[in-house]
């Protein structure tokens, strides 16, 4: 009920006003070997347990800051412990869906013109909020995904991040730009919104992917409808409190939880709608753009899509790496948060004699692996999502201890949607275990005969995201330089935990469009470029 709050109390408790951007750098991630963070973060999640017990936990849709009815309830269960409900959710109709874009496509002037810094203050003051609240919302996200106390800091420092950078990051874009000297004319290249922004979001990193594309489209001066998923709409809510206390206007945002085949389908298929932002699978993300290239009647230009989708990311083991240095970044790309990031390490290739000894030490990682509650501070992951995922994960390692040679596969608790680590060897490159995303802690492993055999599998995928190399040869790390075809590469770490604007994400193939989310490209795919030449 946060938006029948006191007026004057929701302005004492706002962070102060930003008056300008300070150079970015990125949110530090919550240090819990202070022990004061640590009590922090159980009194949060004592807090957000306690909201549970007494059912105060929901989504429900937004429209000009009023909470909506909606068409039906769902529940979103504790996937660490399916008996427990988190919370309850409003789910929007097609009819909230078509209010939301008449109030949007009224509003879309008033925000499009509201000056740029004025824009970027609102948004980089988000950032300031999450900052803020950090803790709530790294329980928040504890309880309603899954995610371990370092993952879920993780996805509230991105968000953080998101925030302050597309501020900083919009002020280069803000003015016109004369283009050339002209004796007797005046030439000027400028950028406009392009109107409606709709925003599908995933689940897996539930606050910072759905805010960063959103304040994407706003600062740019787009309206945005946010669609969160399913699984993670309770913290979808949260978004539109931390955009209205900033003082995004209630005609510029809107929030519709609800089904994806309900509202997403509604957005994506609207006349109104000008752009579309998405991240998740590859199937639904080439739904999106096959429906979005059929013009409506009504609609006024092409429809521009924005998608980051899947990876079945590999990495190469060089037979003269650091195989000790190899193995904990090849545990740490594959099983953080269970797998469950598009940019997780499903796939590796070992080249000569390291083969057996990277096992064997791959496999002395794995084994302290612990998958638990992630309440406990301990544990390296926790479940996965929720059941069906859990049922598909188990189904795909259950087929695969069949036909393939099972290197390790760990333990889980009873009573939640656990998934064991899983690492198999000797996986040929024609299987699907080797070829179809699981996003899930599986991992495929195999031995090549040279550096060069190597690079041609990794790049034999569909997928073309993220990548990672060990080795101490400078000759072979400057060939994958040249020749690793991801739009993330690693060269002697670990393939995930990119960072706004220090390592800009998103890849190619059919992992995506291209685009590169935290990087100074992003925000050029909301804006419209323009020229306006004057006879002098």
């Amino acid at each position: 009920m946060f938006f029948l709050q006191d007026k004057v109390a929701m302005e004492r408790s706002s962070a102060p006003p930003c008056t300008h951007f300070p150079p970015f750098s990125n949110e530090p991630f919550t240090d819990f070997s202070d022990q004061e963070n640590c009590d922090r973060y159980r009194a949060a999640l004592a807090q957000v347990d306690e909201k549970i017990k007494k059912g105060e936990l929901y989504a429900a849709p937004v429209l000009g800051w009023r909470e909506l009815e909606g068409q039906e309830k769902g529940i979103r269960r504790d996937p660490s412990k399916s008996s427990v409900v988190v919370g309850t959710i409003r789910k929007a109709a097609v009819a909230d869906v078509t209010a939301a874009l008449d109030l949007l496509e009224k509003g879309r002037d008033g925000w499009e013109f509201t000056p740029a810094l004025e824009r970027a203050k609102i948004i980089y003051k988000a950032g300031e909020i999450i900052e803020r609240d950090k803790f709530a919302l790294s329980a928040l996200i504890t309880r309603e995904v899954g995610k371990s106390w370092t993952e879920a800091d993780a996805d509230v420092a991105e968000a953080v991040d998101f925030c302050k950078y597309y501020a900083v990051e919009m002020m280069k874009h803000a003015e016109p730009v004369k283009t050339m000297e002209v004796q007797g004319e005046d030439n000027h290249y400028l950028y406009q919104p392009r109107g409606i922004v709709a925003v599908i979001a995933p689940w897996n990193f539930p606050l910072a992917i759905p805010l960063g594309m959103t304040v994407a489209a706003l600062v740019t001066g787009n309206v945005a409808i946010l669609k969160p998923a399913e699984q993670s709409s309770i913290i979808g809510f949260e978004i539109a409190r931390i955009l209205q206390e900033a003082g995004v206007p209630g005609d510029a945002f809107a929030l519709l939880p609800g089904d994806g085949e309900v509202v997403g389908e509604a957005l994506v298929q609207s006349p109104k709608v000008s752009a579309i932002v998405f991240t998740g699978s590859r199937d639904v993300g080439l739904n999106i753009i096959r429906k979005s290239s059929t013009v409506q009647d009504g609609q006024e230009g092409i429809k521009r899509v924005i998608c980051e989708l899947g990876g079945k990311n590999a990495v190469i083991v060089d037979a003269n790496a650091d195989l000790d240095k190899a193995a904990r970044g090849i545990v740490q790309s594959a099983f953080g948060f269970g797998g469950q990031k598009c940019s997780a390490c499903s796939r590796v290739i070992v080249v000569g004699d390291a083969y057996e000894p990277l096992l064997e030490k791959v496999k002395l990682i794995a084994e302290s692996v612990v998958v638990g509650n992630p309440v406990d501070p301990s544990i390296t992951y926790g479940p996965v999502v929720d059941e069906a995922a859990q049922s598909k994960i188990l189904e795909t390692i259950a087929r695969a201890e069949k036909s393939e040679k099972l290197l390790f596969k760990g333990t889980t608790p009873e009573g939640g949607c656990y998934v064991p680590p899983t690492i198999f060897r000797d996986v040929d490159t024609s299987t699907s275990l080797w070829t179809e995303e699981i996003f899930g802690p599986v991992v495929a492993c195999m031995q090549v005969k040279d550096f060069d055999e190597a690079l041609a599998i990794a790049n034999s995928s569909q997928y073309a995201l993220t990548g990672g190399v060990f080795s101490s040869s400078r000759e072979n790390l400057d060939k994958a330089r040249a020749r690793f075809k991801v739009g993330n590469l690693y060269l002697n770490r670990k393939i995930t935990g990119a960072l706004v604007g220090r390592q800009p994400f998103g890849g190619f193939k059919m992992s995506g469009v291209g685009s590169k989310a935290g990087g100074k490209d992003y925000l050029l795919q909301f804006l419209e470029p323009r020229t306006i030449t004057e006879s002098l």
